[in-house]
């Protein structure tokens, strides 16, 4: 792994881990229907098997905004063209962060699971998306972007 990669686990000083180097990003996009794509996540990885946005590590000196619409991509088939960032929000810890994306896509796109991070990729009415077992930091994170949507 170079340098440049933001691919590791930083480790808090109560011992929580959180993955990224350099911070994580996470790309939340609204569809024209009013669903948010989320992803289903592999149950070896982190909190897995919860519902979460697509989004990872943060490279050295790439923007949240980069790397959410960077690792959508690689995790989902975001195609980058299509989504326009609306606003994004930082939950800064100190010695870590994660910045949620916000954005519209301009039209409603089909994902792709394209690696083994995700188990499935689905479009959810806002109004359902309570409703699934979320990853615990977006639960904690839902209700201030949902009001904002």
């Amino acid at each position: 792994m170079s340098a440049a990669s933001g691919d590791a686990w930083v480790e808090g000083p109560d011992g929580s881990r959180y993955w990224g180097r350099y911070g994580a990003a996470g790309l939340l996009v609204v569809s024209p229907g009013f669903e948010i794509l989320l992803q289903h996540r592999a149950t070896w990885s982190h909190f897995g098997g919860t519902w979460g946005l697509p989004g990872g590590a943060r490279h050295h000196d790439e923007s949240a905004v980069d790397a959410a619409v960077r690792e959508a991509a690689e995790e989902a088939g975001v195609p980058a063209g299509l989504v326009a960032v609306r606003f994004t929000t930082v939950l800064d810890l100190g010695y870590w962060s994660y910045t949620t994306v916000v954005a519209d896509a301009i039209e409603r796109f089909r994902p792709i699971v394209s690696d083994p991070e995700s188990i499935e990729l689905r479009w959810v009415r806002v109004p359902e998306v309570d409703a699934l077992p979320l990853h615990p930091r977006f639960a904690e994170a839902w209700p201030a972007l949902r009001a904002r949507l």
